[in-house]
């Protein structure tokens, strides 16, 4: 009997060629530094479309995120998209932080309202003399350099809005002021994903929704956090990770064949491209490309 080719052969007819972005976070401490730097030394060879470096809620971690995101333009080939959000800062410390951006050869942006300075959960009250949200905040890079600026979009509607339609109508106002990309929060159930996608184009917007993926490391850690930003976590899933609490290497199979399973489907599915949030961890998302066929480009060792 004839054995069928593996099912991620499928994948790689030039036709549908799977392109990928990674996303960091600026590092605290020594060690935090190190493991990020690993982690981009690993990925880089995989060539993704870009790299994007978080910012911290009131620009907490600004400085971090500007140092990183120089440090990935003078040290990679890579292309770093910087974060920005808007919340608690006004239009000229924010400005600020674009020229800087800018002045350091960032290209691209992902705009963001940000959380509330009190975290997730707290009500968001714009700046008095700040950016009004994500869309004002588009419009307002958009003003100051020929930035390539990608946004969120939330599948299961954000935290904050009474519907995902509200949130559809907050998508085309980003993409009114400029926006290029969507970036979705992190999913479990493909269905989600593509019900919104469904309503997106219904209502005229045609840019790229990029499904961000989120390998779980921490399946505890990842129900709290998904619980705060409105992200359903499937029965299934919780069943996949029960009694795993002290068995991490098992915990780790376990998020590896979790990952395939989710990224295979949506390719299954039409979707080509995929953001993934590494945890400044690469191994978990290092596998999962590599059984997409994406595979390390030896003549460009990026980092």
């Amino acid at each position: 009997m004839e054995l069928s080719p593996p099912r991620a052969s499928r994948f790689q007819h030039p036709d549908r060629r799977i392109r990928v972005s990674f996303e960091f976070f600026p590092p605290k401490t020594e060690e935090m530094e190190k493991s990020l730097w690993e982690a981009i030394a690993r990925l880089a060879p995989l060539a993704p479309s870009f790299v994007s470096v978080t910012y911290g809620a009131g620009g907490s971690t600004r400085e971090r995120t500007h140092a990183t995101v120089k440090r990935i333009i003078a040290e990679t080939t890579l292309a770093p998209a910087a974060h920005l959000t808007c919340v608690a800062a006004d239009r000229a410390e924010v400005d600020a932080v674009i020229q800087s951006y800018a002045a350091a050869g960032v290209r691209h942006i992902v705009a963001l309202r940000g959380d509330p300075a009190g975290g997730l959960g707290e009500r968001y009250a714009p700046h008095p003399r700040g950016y009004r949200n994500a869309a004002d905040l588009v419009a307002g890079i958009k003003r100051y350099a020929d930035i390539e600026v990608s946004v969120s979009a939330y599948p299961e509607k954000h935290p904050d809005s009474p519907s995902v339609a509200a949130d559809i109508d907050m998508l085309a106002a980003k993409v009114d002021a400029g926006a290029s990309r969507a970036i979705t929060q992190f999913f479990f159930d493909s269905d989600h994903y593509f019900r919104y996608l469904d309503r997106v184009r219904a209502r005229g917007i045609t840019i790229p929704i990029v499904p961000g993926i989120l390998p779980v490391q921490n399946f505890k850690q990842m129900r709290a956090f998904a619980e705060r930003c409105g992200t359903s976590v499937p029965d299934w899933l919780a069943d996949r990770f029960a009694g795993l609490e002290s068995d991490a290497a098992t915990r780790k199979l376990i998020a590896a064949a979790v990952a395939a399973e989710q990224v295979l489907d949506l390719v299954d599915r039409g979707v080509t491209d995929f953001h993934f949030y590494t945890m400044n961890r690469a191994d978990l998302v290092y596998a999962i490309c590599h059984l997409l066929g994406v595979r390390a480009q030896l003549s460009e060792q990026a980092a």
